[in-house]
């Protein structure tokens, strides 16, 4: 008797149906919750992960506005943008950012552990961030993902 030596690669219609998870942001360090939601997203916690096929789940993460930031980069790092006029570089330090749009902070720090491509955008719209307690995605039932 032979073993079979077929890769599994999953196609759109094979993939399992997606599922919501929700995430609690409170005092977990921003590097490793990126890190854990752009595994989930991608799908690389299931088996049947396919690099070319979105196999992720969605993802809710609430208190956003209470996300760890270890050491001193909440005054050290700064987020930078581009106005596209010149002169127009524009700084702001992650703790001021974190106040302001902390769900703007979350995406960014995501979307670098993210492959560069056109799947990995359409993995990102999956990712649902909120500053507060409160989601209005209670009736997907997302099941409580530990960080």
């Amino acid at each position: 008797m032979t073993m079979r030596r077929d890769t599994y690669l999953a196609t759109p219609q094979t993939v399992p149906a997606k599922t919501w998870r929700l995430v609690d942001a409170t005092d977990v360090s921003l590097g490793r919750l990126a890190v854990d939601v752009a595994n989930v997203l991608m799908g690389k916690h299931r088996p049947e992960y396919t690099p070319h096929v979105d196999c992720g789940d969605y993802v809710v993460v609430i208190n956003g506005n209470k996300v760890g930031l270890t050491g001193r980069k909440a005054e050290q790092s700064m987020k930078q943008r581009y106005t596209s006029h010149p002169g127009g570089l524009k700084e702001e330090s992650y703790g001021s950012l974190r106040e302001r749009k902390p769900e703007k902070l979350i995406e960014d720090a995501v979307r670098r552990m993210m492959p560069k491509n056109r799947l990995s955008r359409h993995m990102l719209t999956k990712l649902k961030v909120y500053p507060g307690s409160e989601h209005p995605h209670a009736s997907q039932q997302p099941v409580k993902m530990e960080v």
